[in-house]
């Protein structure tokens, strides 16, 4: 169930240095205050659905997000995971067009909901806002089509090799020598960022266990050998 705890006004907010408002005037800063709602979401809910209308943005305050598409034979394809600071939603809302994808709580979030009307008059008031949103939606093509590219001559062993040093990089804590992924994440969901079957999945973990690479520690998995695995991930680079 979601809750609605206080909304944290955008000048205070933590996660807004990692997000496109980082740089907003005092004004425009207030004025998506004024309109934004803070939500808890619990892990396992669903923030929007693919093919429903966007009726404005949202911008994670705290919490992962997966975004995911499902494909023609039901299985759930991740297309990325988001975080603090991330904005999901946007590129359809710009385009006028329905969510290509949907979003569902992976780690308990807050997520602030902002009207379409206070986003849109945000970015066309800001040329830096619109500039900043506009190069983020040019990343994202360039990292969608460099994932196609990967698809389709990466192995499954190498695009797993990349998948972990990702989240590594992203979501680890450092101990020593080792990088602890602090997300918990199904064998099912790495499979479905990956692009291939479960079952394979299950299978090279255990052989990048056995060959050092990495230890699993229940659910969550410890980087042993990022070198070896940044090798392993290049080899046709």
């Amino acid at each position: 169930m979601s809750t609605q705890p206080k909304n944290t006004p955008c000048e205070l907010c933590a996660s807004r240095k990692y997000s496109m408002f980082a740089d907003l005037s005092e004004q425009q800063v207030c004025t998506i205050s004024d309109h934004k709602n803070l939500i808890s979401h619990r892990k396992g809910q669903i923030l929007y659905y693919e093919g429903t209308k966007p009726l404005g943005i949202f911008c994670i305050n705290a919490g992962v997000v997966k975004v995911y598409k499902i494909a023609s034979n039901g299985k759930e394809q991740i297309v990325h995971l988001a975080q603090k600071g991330d904005f999901l939603g946007y590129a359809a809302l710009l385009g006028e067009e329905n969510y290509t994808n949907s979003a569902m709580i992976v780690e308990d979030a807050k997520i602030c909901f902002i009207p379409k009307e206070a986003f849109l008059n945000t970015l066309l008031s800001n040329t830096q806002f619109f500039k900043r949103v506009t190069k983020q939606l040019s990343h994202e093509l360039g990292v969608m089509e460099e994932k196609l590219t990967d698809a389709t001559q990466k192995s499954i062993r190498e695009r797993l090799a990349y998948v972990l040093l990702h989240l590594a990089s992203t979501y680890g804590i450092e101990g020593g020598d080792n990088h602890k992924i602090d997300l918990v994440l199904s064998r099912e969901e790495i499979a479905s960022i990956v692009g291939t079957a479960t079952e394979s999945i299950i299978r090279l973990l255990s052989e990048f266990k056995k060959d050092n690479l990495i230890e699993l520690d229940g659910k969550k998995i410890i980087i042993k050998d990022k070198r070896g695995l940044a090798r392993l991930s290049d080899f046709y680079a």
